[in-house]
C-alpha cells in the first residue's frame, strides 16, 4: 500500500518537516558530487557517515579507542543518508505526508527533538538485533517509522488516501491511519523475525524501522504538550 494524502489538515505551517526534507535532499546531493568523482569517493563517504554496526562492537570490546567518535557518530549521520533516487523520495513522501500533523502537535522544537530521538532509538535497535552486521545502514527511515508511530496514537481514525494493490490492478481507497500504519508494521515485525531467523544482514533494516515506531508511539505521549482545564 502506497499512502498518496491524508485527509487531517494541520493548523501551522511544517517549517520543521520542511527542513528536514530539505536537509535530507541536500546531503544526497553531497552524495551524488561524490559519485561523480569516483566510486572511492562516494564509498568512503558512505562508510564514514553511514552506521556499521560491526565497527561499534569493535569500539565496545576495545574502550579508550581513538575510533570511539568515529564509530558512534554514524547513529546521528546515517538518518540523513540514502541509498537511491527511490529510497529518498519514498521517505521524504511519507514524512510530508505524515509529519505535519505531528509537528502541529508537538510543536517545533518538541517536534525536532523527538524527530532525531526516534531515529536514534531505530539506530540502537538495529545496532542491539545485528551487532556484528558489516553491512551499513543509512536512511531516514527509523525517524520516519517515529513519525508513523506517533501518528498512529494520535490520529488512528483519519483517512488516508491509499493506492492499494489488488492483484494485477490498483486501487484508490480512504483507510483508517490505523489500519494502514497498522500492516505497515506488522509488515515490518515480520520482515524483521524472518531476517533475524534466517541471521540476514545488509538489505533493509527492518527492526530499525521497529525501533523507530515503537519509539515514536511512547516519546510522542511523552513530549505532547498538556490540555490545562480551566
Amino acid at each position: 500500500m502506497i499512502p498518496l494524502r491524508d485527509r487531517n489538515p494541520s493548523g501551522s505551517f511544517p517549517a520543521v518537516t520542511l527542513a528536514i526534507i530539505l536537509a535530507n535532499c541536500f546531503v544526497f546531493l553531497v552524495e551524488l558530487y561524490k559519485l561523480q568523482l569516483g566510486p572511492d569517493a562516494v564509498n568512503a563517504f558512505l562508510t564514514r557517515y553511514a552506521l556499521v554496526p560491526a565497527e561499534v562492537t569493535d569500539v565496545l570490546h576495545h574502550p579508550g579507542s581513538q575510533a570511539a567518535t568515529a564509530a558512534f557518530l554514524p547513529f546521528f549521520t546515517s538518518m540523513f543518508l540514502h541509498g537511491g533516487w527511490l529510497h529518498l523520495i519514498m521517505n521524504m513522501w511519507f514524512l510530508w505526508i505524515f509529519g505535519d500533523n505531528i509537528e502541529d502537535t508537538l510543536g517545533s522544537f518538541r517536534y525536532l527533538f523527538f524527530y532525531l530521538a526516534c531515529g536514534l532509538g531505530a539506530a540502537f535497535v538495529h545496532f542491539a538485533v545485528q551487532p556484528s552486521s558489516t553491512a551499513p545502514t543509512l536512511g531516514a527511515s527509523g525517524a520516519i517509522a517515529g513519525v508513523l508511530g506517533a501518528y498512529a496514537v494520535l490520529f488512528p481514525g483519519a483517512r488516508v488516501v491509499t493506492l492499494v494493490p489488488i492483484f494485477f490492478f490498483f486501487q484508490i481507497v480512504e483507510l483508517p491511519a490505523l489500519v494502514v500504519l497498522g500492516l505497515w508494521f506488522v509488515l515490518q515485525l515480520l520482515s524483521g523475525s524472518f531476517a533475524v531467523t534466517q541471521a540476514a544482514s545488509g538489505g533493509t533494516a527492518w527492526w530499525a524501522h521497529i525501533g523507530g515506531f515503537v519509539s515514536g508511539m511512547i516519546l510522542v505521549l511523552l513530549l505532547r504538550p498538556r490540555r490545562v482545564s480551566i
